[in-house]
């Protein structure tokens, strides 16, 4: 296994924040379990960088994905490889941005662990990354979007299913990460780095990095 970070392009188009990344600390969402030690979040979103406007359900209750910017945007390929797992069929839960429903929703995590891998990744696509850097899963696609089936080879940059919410998610985004076997069970994290994106509040172009949690970037 190669120990260097795996590059990869940003999986989606247009201006994404970040979220739970390993940038900032490492295991980035508070535990090794399912390999997961590096993943990352991104939440796709507008100009204003709003995933979805807010209003007075957004401050109560639990509200339609399909309101949200990403919610179907492409999910494109952000490694080369062969595909050798892909899972569809598990329904898009309701975006929770309300603090009460939040809190609600975080008691429930155990049970979805216990419930299984699809309870937790939805929807999802898994590449063997070429040149055995890690296998690197795609995880919360849109219901019914998966394009990609086992044994499949993928280029940077081909569609691959739709932003989606399903899964362990509070509102549409893409997790992913990489780990050292497509066996969830024994995995282990591997280090991931982004090959080229800009900062949108600094303007700089990354060439290879990591952004930090809260900011806003877009591939270039």
């Amino acid at each position: 296994m190669n120990a260097a970070p795996v590059e990869l392009a940003l999986p989606l188009a247009g201006r994404v924040l970040v979220q739970n990344s390993p940038a900032d600390r490492v295991p980035s969402h508070g535990a090794d379990l399912f390999g997961q030690t590096y993943a990352i979040d991104l939440v796709p979103v507008d100009e204003h960088g709003r995933s979805a406007p807010r209003g007075v359900r957004s401050w109560l209750a639990a509200e339609p994905p399909a309101g949200f910017v990403g919610f179907g945007r492409p999910v494109l390929a952000p490694a080369s490889g062969v595909v050798v797992g892909t899972h569809d069929g598990e329904p898009d839960g309701p975006a929770r941005r309300a603090p009460l429903v939040v809190a609600a929703y975080a008691l429930t995590q155990l049970r979805r662990v216990r419930a299984g891998l699809a309870a937790i990744t939805g929807n999802h696509v898994v590449i063997e990354v070429d040149g055995g850097a890690g296998f690197l899963w795609i995880v919360h696609l849109r219901a019914g979007s998966v394009s990609a089936a086992p044994g499949d080879r993928v280029q940077v940059g081909d569609p691959i299913g739709e932003c989606g919410s399903s899964g362990n998610s509070t509102e549409p985004h893409v997790h992913m990460h990489v780990a050292d076997t497509a066996d969830p069970s024994s995995a282990r994290g591997v280090p991931i780095t982004f090959d080229r994106f800009r900062d949108v509040a600094t303007g700089v172009v990354v060439t290879a990095g990591l952004p930090r949690n809260g900011s806003l970037i877009e591939p270039v």
